[in-house]
């Protein structure tokens, strides 16, 4: 092999930009709306019982399971006017170009045990 191919290789294993996990953690984003959606559905909020600016998504896991595709676990924290939390764990795979790559299993949190601090 000669020093221009060696360099040539080198070159493309190292120039190659890392792709990273998609970030759908915007309260606006896939799992938060389709978490609304569900809860809405199942009669839980309403559009006017929730102060959508206080709306915190983390995203709690992104595993890769294809070419540029990711199963994300997601904590959506919904705030009543009230002031009580409402919230719910989501799952859905997600890609860079989008993070509706699939429908969205949403989990509504009951009860808080321990210390859990976001």
């Amino acid at each position: 092999m000669t020093r221009l191919s060696i360099a040539i290789v080198v070159l493309t294993l190292f120039s190659s930009p890392a792709v990273a996990d998609p970030d759908c953690t915007s309260p606006d984003a896939w799992p938060a709306g389709m978490a609304f959606t569900h809860l809405k559905n199942a009669g839980l909020v309403t559009n006017y019982n929730l102060d959508f600016d206080k709306t915190t998504v983390t995203r709690l896991a992104s595993e890769r399971v294809g070419d540029d595709l990711y199963r994300q676990i997601h904590r959506v924290s919904f705030v009543r006017k009230s002031g009580a939390k409402l919230e719910a764990i989501t799952v859905n795979d997600a890609s860079n170009e989008e993070c509706s790559m699939s429908g969205v299993d949403v989990y509504v949190i009951e009860k808080m045990l321990g210390d859990f601090s976001s």
